[in-house]
Formats: structure tokens, sequence, C-alpha cells
């Protein structure tokens, strides 16, 4: 059983997820503020990742609609390379494309304010990431 930590990785916020290949179900955990350093971000993130025990992270790249890479992608990319080096640990790369559109669908039913949906969108954004790479993987 492999256990993994998806990453919605953002300038302002990092939205975190849990979960396994043997259950195959991922669940939000949390948000992590972002400063906009992916060195400094990796190591938040890393730091987290420890209190769950993870084995691998599974990171989001938002690519265009198109299908190609823009900044966002490319500095997604860099935050990935500096938590694989940095931690060790493999890092797989999931197209993310509507992910936060489908968190936003996930979130409407509970009737949040905009402060607390805000709040959450990100955790369930990584989740989303996760479960697609999850059963995309089976």
């Amino acid at each position: 059983m492999t256990s993994y930590l998806g990453i919605d990785y953002g300038t302002r916020r990092i939205g975190l997820s849990v979960g396994d290949d043997d259950i195959g179900v991922a669940y939000p955990l949390s948000i992590v503020a972002a400063t906009g350093n992916v060195s400094r971000d990796a190591m938040a993130v890393i730091g987290s990742a420890t209190e769950y025990g993870v084995d691998a992270y599974v990171l989001g790249l938002p690519l265009n609609m198109d299908g190609s890479e823009g900044k966002q992608a490319k500095l997604t990319r860099r935050f990935g390379k500096q938590l694989a080096t940095k931690s060790g640990k493999d890092v797989h790369y999931t197209d993310e494309r509507l992910s936060s559109a489908t968190a936003d669908e996930l979130l409407a039913p509970a009737e949040l304010t905009h402060k607390k949906h805000k709040a959450r969108r990100d955790a369930v954004a990584a989740q989303v990431i996760l479960q697609t790479y999850l059963d995309r993987t089976k």
C-alpha cells in the first residue's frame, strides 16, 4: 500500500489531501499558507506530510485548456522539483484542469459563507486532484 499526499499548489494557499492506493479514496485535509518561495513552500508541505506518513506526493499540474503549460504550470514544476529533492520522495503530476470548479460543485450543497467556502476550496481541490490520480492508476 502506498500513501499519497495530494497537493493543489497556489501562490496564496496550498491545498492538501490524503489517500492511498489500497482503499482508493482521497480525503481533504487542510490548507497551508503559501509564501511565494517554492523552497519554503516545499518545506511547509513536507512538514504536513510527515504528520500523515505519506510515501509519495501527487501534485496537480495546472495545464491550459489546450494542454500547454503556462506560467503557473512552470512554477508548479519548480515547486515539485524542490519537494522531490528536499523530501527524497516521488512526486507524481496529474492534470488539474477544472479541479477548482469541481471543488466548488462539491461544496455547493453545504451552503457555506464565502469565507468558509474559500477556506475549504483548496483542500477539496487537492482531494479532486488526488482522487483523479488514484482512479487513473487503478
